[in-house]
């Protein structure tokens, strides 16, 4: 049965905010968080990006939900061990319910030490050598490690969970899949694709949860929802692989000059409809995800969680059980 979370967006909210909406978030009966990981916002509009890091270490002391990363990059802007020795760390602070979520990353975030961005199938391969290398030290064993990308000498984690952070693998083409069904313990997709869950499948990703997210704006006012979202997340509307090359928000913003405000208004759950809320998360249902992410994009956070509490959340668990009778 399909499960539902509340999706922490660090690009908007600050630290403060973002523990605030997790205490919400749990009250309203979402049953799991996941939190994004950047250095910039996708554009300056958005306002913040603070240290994934140190947000997960104070959201283990304030809600007992698990808390997945959507998504780390553990390969350009922080070394693999270094990512592992936070990812660890993470574990241990929230009893084991850090989930690791990670990817091949996006130049908006990793260009910041002035590295050449690589091309995917490079960044791919980075990718599957990250996790290899993460996964040694997850063990509390000393590693060396020389590879093509990356050299680790004598390390050890000392902080380690009992049992290693699943790794939930990122991607957004076949290829992608079929890395994540290889090397991943789960499958990230951010879009309700039914062909790229099977694909995940087909590569070996049978019986490995499928997780994805998508934001809302619920507000009373349709209109005034709309233009929330194209004022703070047009990007969201870009096609191919905009989001992965462009370097800095500035760029983000040039390009989503060409995002229509009918686009957003199409494509995003805006208003207090509760059917259209539900339809749009029920498409990643009828696609086999196992977990979904809701976000609520604005200020108007705490309307968004009454009405989720009271109206959507019961309508989706009802939905999910009546689908989990049938079968």
């Amino acid at each position: 049965m399909t499960s539902y979370g509340y999706f922490l967006a660090s690009e908007e909210f600050t630290p403060a905010e973002l523990l605030d909406q997790a205490r919400q978030a749990e009250a309203a009966g979402f049953t799991s968080l996941a939190i994004s990981d950047h250095f910039h916002p996708w554009n300056d509009a958005q306002g913040n990006s603070p240290f994934v890091w140190s947000v997960i270490g104070a959201l283990s002391q304030t809600v007992d939900l698990p808390v997945t990363t959507l998504v780390t990059c553990p390969t350009v802007r922080m070394h693999p061990c270094i990512t592992a020795q936070a990812a660890a760390t993470s574990s241990v602070l929230t009893g084991g319910r850090f989930r690791f979520g990670v990817g091949t990353g996006e130049a908006l975030n990793e260009h910041v030490h002035g590295d050449p961005w690589p091309p995917f199938d490079e960044r791919a391969d980075m990718l599957r050598e990250a996790v290899q290398v993460m996964r040694e030290l997850f063990g509390g064993d000393r590693v060396t490690h020389r590879g093509r990308h990356y050299t680790v000498e004598n390390a050890r984690l000392y902080t380690c969970p009992e049992s290693p952070p699943p790794v939930y693998v990122s991607g957004f083409g076949p290829k992608a899949a079929a890395l994540a069904a290889e090397i991943g313990d789960g499958y990230v997709l951010m879009g309700p694709d039914r062909e790229l869950v099977d694909a995940f499948r087909r590569a070996g990703g049978t019986g490995k949860p499928v997780i994805g997210g998508l934001k809302v704006c619920w507000h009373e006012n349709r209109d005034e929802a709309v233009d929330t979202v194209h004022r703070l997340w047009p990007s969201e509307r870009l096609p191919g692989e905009l989001a992965q090359i462009l370097p800095t928000p500035a760029h983000f913003e040039q390009a989503t000059e060409l995002v229509t405000r009918a686009q957003v208004a199409e494509s995003t759950p805006c208003g207090d409809d509760p059917a259209e809320h539900i339809e749009a998360i029920e498409r990643y249902v009828d696609a086999g995800f196992d977990e979904v992410y809701v976000g609520q994009i604005g200020p108007d956070q705490s309307a968004f969680f009454d009405a989720y509490r009271t109206t959507v959340l019961p309508a989706l668990s009802r939905g999910s059980a009546e689908s989990t009778e049938a079968a």
